[in-house]
């Protein structure tokens, strides 16, 4: 009896519609661990980054030779690195023209950089929905297999002339099989999906922090800024 109800046994035998139901389950777990692990890497790689950038960023370096080691440099997507040069290059290019206001400067900066957060919010965001979207439709997806095979259970049962218990337990337990791997599938996804959106909304805190010390960092350095760009302008024309 323990042989007929192993597991590879109970796969082997369900019907066609509940193996077809297993095989998409088992792609859909094999692509949200997929999904997990690329994700977890690259949250890694994100949080280094991010890590580094900011000791350069609070080391007092020029904020120019910043942007020019960021611009040229191959960063990993989320980094607050494209918040910066989004932000600093709106910036410095209405800076360099001296007839307009500097607030102008400061307002395209902070327009700048809300648009590299929303970029850099969109990669850390990606392939998400799928691992929400397995999370939730798993289980159904299981069930539906088990309701059609206890249905097809039911169905032989009713056709045999003294039915029981032992000629019908065998058939739902395949059926059930179903259900198992359902969840089997959703609940690493939905667990994954729970902790990738917490990162997800821990990096957007950090960003909107970023943006509010560069500001705050623009405002007060504006003038010496402009003062600096155009002493570099003079002694290229020299």
């Amino acid at each position: 009896m323990a042989n007929e109800l192993s597991i590879t046994h109970l796969i082997l035998g369900a019907g066609p519609v509940v193996k077809m139901v297993m095989l998409i389950l088992l792609a859909a777990s094999v692509l949200s661990w997929t999904i997990m692990l690329r994700k977890r890497r690259a949250f890694a790689q994100v949080a280094t980054a991010i890590e580094g950038f900011e000791r350069r960023f609070w080391s007092g370096r020029d904020m120019e030779e910043l942007y020019r080691v960021a611009a040229s440099s191959v960063y990993p997507p989320g980094s607050v690195e494209g918040v910066f040069i989004g932000g600093y290059k709106e910036f410095r290019h209405l800076y360099e023209q001296s007839h307009l206001p500097i607030e102008a400067a400061l307002d395209s900066a902070q327009r700048g950089m809300r648009a590299g957060m929303s970029r850099e919010m969109e990669a850390l965001d990606e392939h998400l929905p799928y691992l929400a979207t397995i999370g939730s439709i798993s289980p159904y997806i299981g069930l539906f297999g088990t309701v059609w095979g206890i249905m097809g259970a039911f169905q032989a049962l009713g056709s045999t002339g003294q039915p029981t218990l032992a000629l019908v337990a065998p058939a739902i337990s395949e059926a059930l099989v179903a259900t198992a791997m359902g969840l089997f599938a959703a609940i690493p996804a939905v667990i994954a999906y729970n902790r990738f959106a917490a990162e997800v909304e821990h990096r957007a805190g950090q960003y909107e922090a970023f943006i509010e010390e560069f500001m705050s960092l623009l405002q007060r350095q504006a003038h010496a800024f402009r003062a600096g760009l155009g002493q570099r302008g003079a002694a290229a024309a020299r």
